[in-house]
């Protein structure tokens, strides 16, 4: 490819190229020309020509494509701007200087390439040598490392589970297993698939030997072979799973073995598989990461030429309501005006921008290991975070040319359970791991009955929560469905309340029968553990294969269809098929139609039964430890964070509603991790002591030093913020972290006293300007030394509550003092505003207004724009429904509040619920976050006026502050001291 200008130097180099490689070609060697209508195509195209046949190479014609349609000019030098951080107005040279790099016909090319035809009879002569070629020519070899000695890879893997079977059953292992691995392991050997279960169980038996808790997922849980290797936990006979779910002679695909491991410990296995297969032979694939509303109004708009207050203002709007519009109307309701010509421009090639690829990154954990050079196969690059390599093509790519992968995946709820079962051996003397645990426990699922599982993997969301009431779970099976249907596929197929329906004994299961002689029970064997309802991907492949005569081959197209969900529409082709197979067979076509869409449903989301029972095997397991050992779900749910839906916060006022004793940050008594300590008073006689990971701005190393000092004189205290500097060589901003937190109120120091005594000590020992001071030596012989002359105590006004509880919030995210609404409340109830208390109790249909904290926003896509959100007071939490007309009219307020006023009418459900499910329907929303602003100024005690302008009756200065105009900028007048905010935790926002 010649460089835009071709000079003398690039011509010698063709020539001594050209003859070093012309021997080892298959084909001749061809320079790239093409026309850039610049003027001067022609004497480009001899110039080229005449380098070319100097060094007896020839000329090749190409395009120089960058876009499909000349209308894409407009976005490529978008592109080129985003590429270059420039502006569109700035890009200069560096613009398109027109159109023409787009698709052309042939006719057209050949016009272009008159006086030279051999360079299009050159791109004709290349596209005919790569006729033959197919992407499934590219085959790789697996390793063979796991190999024992004398064996091949399938006598190898036979041993191992014959071993396996010995050690899980020692009297015998029960005939339904034994059948199982005797059919499974003649289709692996059949299909040649040996190496590959030998490479994943190496990998579970190094995770094991590591003392890391992992479990497999998705198909692999339809293995015998799997669950007796350990890689699975799920017994597929048992729960009746098909093998051939997983692998399939008829599919001609590889399996594909999703395993999770703790996700803190996860690099530990990756770095393994680098160090046992090497970085030639081992690589994770990419991921395309690809233009999203935010991301394109940002960028797009930074290189047009907008302001960052508006495209700020849009990306914050582009979540919750408007996001299935576009990005005009999205303007339009913040209230910019899209009659300007740059904006209008900016928006619309945002729109287009949509989708498009913007970078490649790491996947998950999708890696790939071959025995020769993986080079040979693609471009293998490094990653951007270190000790990484990425092969180039992505996880479509690797299943497209049918190349094995393993998944090593990070799961947060592994690291919690670890930690879980590890405090249960200290304090408890309980020796459990996640298949010891006791099976079938009353007391978990009655706990799971009443919704209570915030933290509990899986089932912790609202949409989780409301349904556990309702399901009711009374055995592990339930759990399995509990976890699937939650989902967009089968709510969008209609699943969800006929089969609570048939749940709770309203109607009777529904199994149509076909007409004679087909067997008139078909339907019920293939529905009957789901009363009739299609919930699971294999029931849909079955139902299709029994009832409308699909062939295997063709259900597994329909499984495929199902899977693909980012893929709208992809179900649907199967509808004529399916709906006129059934009726054939004698089945109304009214239920024909009425399954199918059951079935469309998969094509937005919908779990396979194998994935759904290995994530059931971890809801029960973190439910068991919740229900039994409060204190120790929570300290290890604490130390996994960050994961899952709720903050320390609500995890640390669950365990105080669970009869947990909850100790503060304390320098004298918190580790780096939140630990357990013996409490009488405390449920299960232990109380959590929160540890220093939760001070905002405190470096772990620092919080380690500190807890090492104090154990080096056998925990002897700290007295002062300066002793636990010279003891613990703490810096400043250390110290400044925990006198924030009110870490040192055990040494008699409140927030302010320490805070003040932080700013005194200039520095810890280690950074004294004058001495080379070498840690742990110099530390120690300064350690008793007081300081000479010490100040005298100066006279610091108290904090009101309010400033206190601000001060937690921001220090730590939480509070064991008042909640900010108990502050709040003789206002509220001046003004006759509810709580969550009056909420539980309130009559169906009744109206309330009630004030809460944002926990968390949800706009699932299957909801059809109504936004969920969960808010809470000092009494508990609220669930609200904010409809779309209400979300729209209220949208700033909805997206931007951090203590909403919801106004609206009471729904509850009791009548076949375990206990009442809540719901508040919300015609109104305030933004009231303006009072919390109150409590960081000391405000405790003063009247309702503040709420009442809060709430829209006159306050101009509220409006100045958050509003402002678009002619005026309001200042501060000089020396003037700016009111301080309430910063509490963000909200955990969901789309």
């Amino acid at each position: 490819i010649p460089p835009a200008q071709p000079e003398a130097g690039f011509a010698t180099r063709l020539r001594a190229d050209a003859a070093a490689v012309r021997d080892r070609l298959a084909m001749p060697l061809l320079l790239a020309a093409s026309c850039t209508y610049q003027g001067d195509d022609q004497r480009r195209l001899d110039l080229l020509a005449g380098i070319a046949s100097v060094a007896r190479a020839g000329l090749l014609a190409v395009g120089d494509i960058r876009y499909h349609h000349p209308d894409r000019r407009r976005l490529a030098d978008v592109l080129t701007a985003i590429r270059l951080r420039t502006t569109v107005d700035a890009l200069g040279y560096a613009a398109e200087p027109n159109a023409e790099r787009h698709l052309k016909p042939p006719a057209k090319v050949a016009r272009l390439f008159a006086r030279h035809p051999a360079a299009v009879a050159n791109t004709l002569c290349v596209l005919e040598a790569t006729a033959g070629f197919s992407l499934d020519q590219l085959r790789y070899e697996y390793p063979d490392e796991v190999l024992e000695p004398g064996r091949s890879a399938q006598e190898t893997l036979e041993s191992r589970v014959a071993t396996a079977l010995a050690e899980r059953w020692p009297r015998g292992a029960p005939e339904d297993i034994r059948s199982r691995i005797a059919h499974e392991l003649c289709l692996i050997g059949t299909l040649n698939y040996a190496p590959y279960f030998l490479t994943v169980h190496e990998i579970v038996r190094f995770a094991r030997d590591q003392g890391i808790l992992c479990q497999g997922r998705g198909s692999a849980a339809n293995s015998a072979v799997c669950y007796v290797l350990g890689i699975t936990a799920v017994d597929p006979g048992k729960h009746g799973l098909l093998f051939e779910r997983f692998i399939s002679a008829s599919r001609g695909e590889p399996p594909d073995i999703d395993i999770d491991f703790e996700h803190e410990r996860r690099e530990e296995v990756i770095q393994h598989l680098y160090d046992r297969y090497g970085r030639d032979r081992a690589a994770i694939c990419a991921t395309v990461i690809r233009y999203r509303p935010r991301s394109a109004i940002r960028e797009v708009g930074k290189v047009m030429g907008l302001s960052e207050d508006v495209t700020a203002r849009l990306a914050k709007a582009s979540w919750g309501p408007g996001r299935e519009t576009g990005l005009a109307e999205l303007a339009t309701a913040e209230g910019l005006d899209i009659a300007d010509r740059r904006l209008a421009m900016a928006l619309e090639l945002a729109e287009e921008l949509l989708d498009f690829p913007r970078h490649t990154a790491t996947h998950v954990g999708g890696f790939v290991i071959t025995r020769g050079p993986l080079s040979e196969l693609a471009v293998v690059t490094n990653a951007a975070m270190e000790g990484r390599t990425v092969l180039e093509w992505d996880k479509d790519d690797i299943d497209a040319l049918g190349i094995l992968k393993v998944d090593v995946l990070g799961l947060g709820m592994l690291s919690c359970l670890r930690r879980g079962f590890d405090l249960l051996r200290r304090h408890s003397r309980a020796n459990h791991d996640l298949a010891s645990l006791p099976p079938e426990c009353k007391a978990t699922y009655a706990m799971l009955r009443r919704a209570d599982s915030l933290g509990v993997f899986q089932v912790e969301s609202r949409a989780q929560m409301n349904m556990l009431p309702r399901l009711k779970p009374e055995k592990f099976y339930d759990l399995v469905v509990q976890v699937a249907i939650v989902r967009p596929g089968p709510i969008q197929g209609d699943m969800v309340h006929p089969y609570l329906r048939r749940r709770q004994g309203l109607e009777d299961p529904e199994y149509p029968s076909p007409a004679p002689p087909h067997d008139p029970n078909e339907l019920k064997q293939v529905l009957g553990k789901t009363l009739g309802v299609p919930l699971f991907q294999e029931q849909a492949m079955r139902l299709a294969i029994v009832a409308a005569g699909f062939s295997a081959e063709e259900a597994d197209q329909l499984r495929r269809a199902m899977a693909t969900f980012k893929l709208t529409g992809g179900v649907s082709r199967y509808q004529e098929k399916l709906v006129a197979g059934m009726v054939k067979r004698g089945y109304t076509r009214d239920f024909a139609e009425r399954v199918f869409a059951q079935i469309e449903g998969f094509g937005s989301y919908g779990f396979p039964e194998s994935h759904a029972a290995s994530f059931a095997h971890l809801v029960y397991a973190s439910s068991w430890v919740k229900c039994h050992y409060p204190a120790v779900f929570a300290c290890a749910l604490l130390n996994s964070q960050p994961m899952g839906f709720y903050a320390p916060a609500q995890i640390v006022g669950d365990a105080r509603e669970h009869g947990v004793i909850i100790g503060a940050v304390d320098v004298n008594a918190s580790d780096w991790d939140c630990t357990l300590e013996p409490a009488a008073a405390s449920t299960g006689g232990l109380a959590l002591r929160l540890g220093l990971r939760l001070v905002a701005g405190l470096p772990e190393a620092e919080a380690r030093a500190i807890v090492a000092a104090r154990q080096a004189r056998n925990g002897a205290p700290f007295g002062s913020v300066e002793d636990l500097a010279w003891r613990a060589g703490a810096g400043r901003k250390a110290l400044e972290a925990l006198a924030a937190a009110d870490a040192f109120a055990g040494t008699g120091a409140a927030r302010r006293r320490a805070a003040w005594d932080a700013r005194g000590v200039a520095s810890g020992p280690g950074d004294l300007p004058l001495f080379a001071i070498v840690r742990g030596t110099a530390e120690a012989a300064m350690a008793d030394q007081a300081p000479l002359l010490p100040e005298p105590a100066a006279s610091l006004a108290a904090q009101s509550a309010g400033e206190t509880v601000v001060g937690d919030y921001q220090a730590t995210g939480l509070t064991l003092r008042q909640h900010p609404l108990a502050l709040l409340r003789p206002r509220l109830d001046q003004l006759r505003h509810a709580d969550t208390r009056r909420l539980e109790t309130a009559r169906p249909g009744s109206w309330i207004r009630l004030p809460g904290l944002v926990l968390m926003r949800q706009r699932p896509g299957s909801a059809k724009g109504i936004v969920f959100l969960t808010v809470e007071d000092e009494h508990g939490v609220g669930n609200l429904v904010v409809y779309p007309d209400v979300a729209a009219r209220d949208r700033a307020a909805l997206i931007a509040g951090r203590l909403l006023l919801a106004e609206g009418r009471v729904e509850r459900e009791a009548e076949h619920a375990e206990i009442p499910i809540i719901h508040l329907i919300v015609r109104k929303l305030t933004d009231c976050s303006d009072l919390l602003d109150s409590l960081a100024q000391g405000e405790d005690t003063a009247g309702p006026e503040l709420l009442m302008n809060s709430t829209g009756a006159g306050d101009t200065a509220w409006a100045e502050r958050s509003l402002g105009r678009a002619d005026e900028v309001k200042r501060p007048e000089p020396g003037a001291r700016r009111p301080p905010q309430a910063k509490l935790p963000a909200s955990r926002d969901f789309r």
